[in-house]
C-alpha cells in the first residue's frame, strides 16, 4: 500500500514539474516572439493581463463548483500581492539597468536567499550533499548563462529588491496553502485579482518609464493580439503551476529545478533562433547544471537531506485545545 502511495506521488511530483516546464518554456518563446518580433514591450502591463485572464478563469470554475469557498485574511492577501508586485517590477527595471550577466547572477542568488528563508523561518536543515548540489547547479548555469558583469548603484538595488521579494513571494506561496490550507486554485483565486487589478493600474505607467512609449498607442494588429491572446492563456498554466510546485515542494526546490527551464530556453534558443552564442563552455555549462539538479533531487530526498522540524501547522493553539503536550514534526521533502 505504501509502495502505490509512493509511486501515485512520484507520478504527481513529475507531472506537476513537467506541466510547470512546458507552460513556463512556452510563455518565454511565445513573449520573446512578441516583444522581439512584434515589439510589444510593455512587460509589466502585460503580466497584468496574464492575472485578468487567470482571474476570468478561476471565477468560472467557482461558478461551476470546482473551486470551493476559502479564506484568506486581508493582511496575508496584501502582503503577498506586495511581495509579488516589488518581483515583478523589480526584475524589469533590474533588466533594463543593469548587464545581462549580472541580472543572471541576481537571478541566480534567488536560491541561497530562499535557503535563508527556509532556515530561519522554517527552521530547515540540509546535509552537506544537499548544500554541495545546489552549489554545483549554480556553477553549471553561471557558466552557460553569465557573460559580461556590469554593475551600478540603481541597478544593484533593482536587483536586491526583484531577489528578495520574489523569495519572499515564493515563500509565502508555501506557506499560505500551509497554514490556511489552501489548494491551488484557491490560493489563485484570491491573489489573481489583486494582482490582477494593481498591475493593471501601475503597468501602463511604469511601462511607458520603462521604454518610453504608450501601451494605449502601441499598433495593434491580428498577429500581434492573437500572440496576446495565446501569451495570456499559457500564463493561466503557469500561474497555476507554480503554486502546484510550491505548494508540493519548496521554494528553494522550486527555483533549484527550475534552472532546467533556464537550460531548455537555451537549447531551444540555439534551435529555433540559430547556433549563435552555442560554444564548448554553453555546453559544459549545461552538463554541469543537469548533473547538480539530479544531484540535488537524490539528496534532498534522503533521509536528513532536508529536514523541516518545526511545531506543528496548528500551533499552540491546538494543543491547548487537545490537551496533548508539544510535539515536534520533522518533514523529508524534496
Amino acid at each position: 500500500m505504501s509502495s502505490t502511495k509512493a509511486d501515485r506521488k512520484a507520478a504527481g511530483d513529475a507531472a506537476s514539474w513537467l506541466f510547470n516546464v512546458v507552460t513556463s518554456v512556452g510563455i518565454i518563446l511565445v513573449n520573446k516572439a512578441l516583444m522581439a518580433t512584434y515589439g510589444y514591450s510593455f512587460a509589466t502591463t502585460l503580466t497584468g493581463l496574464h492575472f485578468a485572464t487567470t482571474t476570468l478563469l478561476t471565477v468560472v470554475l467557482r461558478w461551476l463548483g470546482y473551486i470551493q469557498p476559502s479564506h484568506l485574511p486581508l493582511p496575508d492577501l496584501l502582503k503577498f500581492v506586495l511581495f509579488a508586485n516589488c518581483s515583478i517590477v523589480g526584475m524589469n527595471v533590474s533588466l533594463m539597468w543593469n548587464s545581462v550577466g549580472f541580472y543572471q547572477i541576481a537571478k541566480l542568488s534567488m536560491i541561497p536567499v530562499s535557503c535563508f528563508l527556509e532556515v530561519v523561518l522554517d527552521s530547515v536543515r540540509y546535509s552537506r550533499d544537499t548544500k554541495l548540489s545546489i552549489l554545483v547547479v549554480l556553477l553549471g548555469v553561471a557558466v552557460c548563462t553569465v557573460t559580461d558583469v556590469s554593475v551600478n548603484a540603481k541597478g544593484f538595488v533593482a536587483a536586491v529588491i526583484a531577489v528578495w521579494s520574489t523569495a519572499l513571494q515564493q515563500y509565502y506561496v508555501h506557506y499560505l496553502q500551509r497554514r490556511y490550507s489552501l489548494g491551488s486554485f484557491n490560493l489563485l483565486g484570491h491573489t489573481a485579482p489583486a494582482q490582477a487589478a494593481s498591475l493593471l493600474v501601475v503597468g501602463p505607467f511604469l511601462d511607458y518609464w520603462l521604454t518610453n512609449n504608450r501601451v494605449d498607442a502601441y499598433a495593434y494588429t491580428f498577429i500581434s493580439t492573437l500572440f496576446i491572446v495565446v501569451s495570456c492563456s499559457i500564463a493561466v498554466g503557469t500561474n497555476l503551476s507554480q503554486f502546484i510546485c510550491i505548494g508540493r515542494f519548496t521554494a528553494v526546490s522550486f527555483q533549484v529545478l527550475g534552472h532546467m527551464k533556464t537550460i531548455l530556453v537555451l537549447i531551444l534558443g540555439f534551435i529555433f533562433f540559430g547556433k549563435e552564442g552555442l560554444n564548448l563552455h554553453v555546453v559544459v555549462g549545461m552538463i554541469i547544471a543537469v548533473a547538480g539538479m539530479i544531484w540535488y533531487g537524490n539528496a534532498s530526498s534522503k533521509p536528513g537531506g532536508k529536514e523541516r522540524r518545526s511545531l506543528s501547522m496548528n500551533g499552540n493553539k491546538s494543543q491547548k485545545h487537545d490537551g496533548l503536550p508539544e510535539s515536534i514534526e520533522v518533514d523529508d521533502k524534496v
